[in-house]
């Protein structure tokens, strides 16, 4: 049998893949007026559990206020979940259960009490082949003396008998409930970018955070936003990674407060162990029904009231209070008379990139307001530290396409963004991108080299260009717009007498040839070298290269931005004479 978790909110690959470092705390928003209703839940034992045994739980379809559901227990799997972790089995109902035809994404954490009350566990994995009534529950003995050791989740076989039982006391044939149970899909909600978008452009960023069971996530504000208070037993809960202009989080259920203490979800988030996520209210707009897949949660993002700080194989845990210190990340999109401004809070380094790309291509897509062709200059700042020293990164460059300029200028700073943000050494204060978009589409292209020779320029393109040792080459670019218009770059190279003989090439690249500019840059200090030397797009690049060994003669001219993208290249062998 396999495990499959209710919470919206997939497992995180970048976020597994990082040891995060605890960053620090600090109160974003302000206090709320209580902390939630605390009901320090007793654990009922799983060896005194018996099938058959009536069970009542609490949870969320709609609002705030969790609503109760009913069931009965078909058994237990030992070491279901992992080694010495037991599964319990259980059939539910309730009218919000029986509407959407099972339990569903984002019910993960509610909690399931026997009849005495004692708290059994927490709903949080669902039949493998699709939506059922039938829940399996962690047990609450494991999650409240703080969810043990993080391990990886293991696949769990049913076994023909607990198939069979299932078989006989649900709707669910042998067939489906021998495939076992599987923690349902975590998509990461998220807000503030088209989800298609997202989705497409994680995916081509080489991301797994967004993926197309991804879920749509709003996020409330004001009076209207719920507040820290409600996220008590059965109700709503969020862990965030990123809130504002965009939204990444992921919604589940409260399994028990106790204290300053909550735990939830009944299965981990990220399965990062000792995290820093940010803890949330939540407002359930409803539960979608999918009949191909699993029912899943729709909700607003309520209040920040707090810190995940524990990511583990049974759940996750946090305190209320301060939230983890973020990276501010800004963007500003100007076109046509229009602006927006939008910023964002990213509260896990995972999420840094995503959040970068996705609030460079939501902002565009906002004030743009359609999939067009142009062209755009970007800025881009960001800061921070490294190894303990600050440091403030600058870099400028133009774009262009013929059909998705949103698209094109997307992906550079987030390729950066996330090498930074992949190093323990570096913290990130502050991203800003500062986009003005245009219509424009026009380019240059590198179309011949020139050689002032004989009082004239010749054309030299494709042919070999002769001087004399200890004379100077003079060189002239010349660039072809799209629309007719011409443009020059000039260079002169004084060639020593010692090159008599020696034989070169010329180079002129525009700099639009060069894709994918930092795909490869994988340190810091790599970093903050391709921001200084990389060859802007609207730039041109002449190099002389003549010789080899200690006596050769290299030299290197790039051009003053131009006000058009510049691609194309042309190369000319050099002879050196008498």
């Amino acid at each position: 049998m396999t495990t499959r978790s209710c919470a919206a909110g997939r497992a995180l690959a970048s976020c597994c893949a990082v040891a995060v470092a605890a960053t620090g705390l600090v109160a974003v928003a302000p206090p709320a007026t209580s902390l939630p209703t605390a009901d320090c839940a007793v654990a009922h034992p799983v060896s005194d559990l018996v099938g058959g045994a009536p069970v009542h739980g609490l949870t969320v379809s709609r609002g705030t206020t969790p609503q109760p559901f009913t069931g009965e227990v078909l058994g237990v799997l030992s070491n279901g979940i992992a080694p010495g972790l037991d599964m319990v089995v259980a059939e539910l109902s309730s009218p919000a259960i029986d509407a959407a035809g099972g339990i569903w994404q984002g019910m993960s954490g509610s909690p399931v009490y026997a009849e005495d009350g004692r708290l059994i566990g927490a709903v949080a994995y669902g039949l493998a082949w699709g939506s059922s009534p039938v829940a399996g529950i962690t047990p609450f003995e494991d999650m409240d003396d703080f969810l043990g050791a993080a391990v990886a989740a293991p696949r769990v076989e049913v076994g023909p008998r607990m198939a069979a039982r299932i078989a006989a006391e649900t709707d669910v044939t042998r067939a489906q409930a021998g495939r076992g149970l599987e923690q349902l899909p975590m998509p990461v909600g998220v807000g503030g970018v088209g989800l298609a978008r997202a989705e497409k452009a994680a995916r081509a960023r080489g991301s797994t955070l967004v993926d197309a069971s991804s879920t749509r996530i709003g996020r409330s504000g004001g009076a209207s936003a719920a507040g820290i208070d409600t996220v008590t037993a059965g109700g709503n809960v969020a862990a965030v990674l990123a809130h504002g202009d965009v939204t990444l989080a992921g919604v589940g259920s409260v399994t028990s407060v106790c204290g300053d203490r909550v735990v939830a979800f009944g299965h981990p988030m990220g399965f990062t162990g000792r995290t820093r996520l940010g803890l949330a209210a939540a407002d359930a707009v409803y539960v979608q029904p999918d009949p191909l897949g699993v029912p899943f949660k729709v909700a607003n993002l309520g209040e920040l009231g707090g810190t995940v700080t524990d990511d583990r194989l049974a759940g996750i845990a946090g305190t209320f209070g301060p939230v983890p210190a973020p990276t501010t990340f800004t963007s500003r999109v100007a076109y046509a008379g229009a602006a927006r401004t939008g910023t964002t809070e990213i509260l896990h380094r995972s999420a840094a990139a995503d959040v970068a790309l996705f609030g460079v291509l939501g902002n565009h897509d906002r004030v743009v307001d359609g999939v067009v062709g142009g062209s755009q200059t970007q800025t881009w700042t960001i800061t921070g530290t490294h190894g303990g020293e600050s440091f403030r990164l600058r870099y400028a460059d133009r774009y262009r396409s013929g059909s998705d300029i949103g698209w094109t200028g997307a992906f550079d700073l987030a390729t950066v963004v996330a090498t930074l943000s992949s190093s323990s050494r570096t913290r990130l204060d502050s991203v800003r991108s500062e986009i003005t978009v245009r219509d424009d589409r026009r380019t240059f292209k590198v179309a011949k080299v020139r050689q002032r020779t004989g009082g004239k320029w010749v054309d030299v393109t494709g042919g070999t260009a002769k001087v004399r040792a200890g004379g100077t080459l003079k060189l002239r670019a010349v660039l072809s717009g799209s629309d007719g218009a011409t443009r020059t770059v000039r260079r002169d190279v004084r060639v020593p007498k010692r090159l008599q003989g020696e034989r070169g090439v010329v180079s002129v690249v525009g700099g639009n040839v060069y894709q994918d500019d930092f795909w490869s840059v994988r340190s810091f200090d790599a970093v903050r070298t391709a921001l200084r030397k990389n060859l802007r797009n609207d730039e041109v690049e002449l190099t002389v290269s003549i010789g080899g060994g200690k006596d050769s003669l290299e030299r290197v001219r790039r051009s003053d931005p131009l006000p058009r993208v510049v691609g194309g290249q042309k190369h000319v062998r050099v002879k050196v004479t008498r």
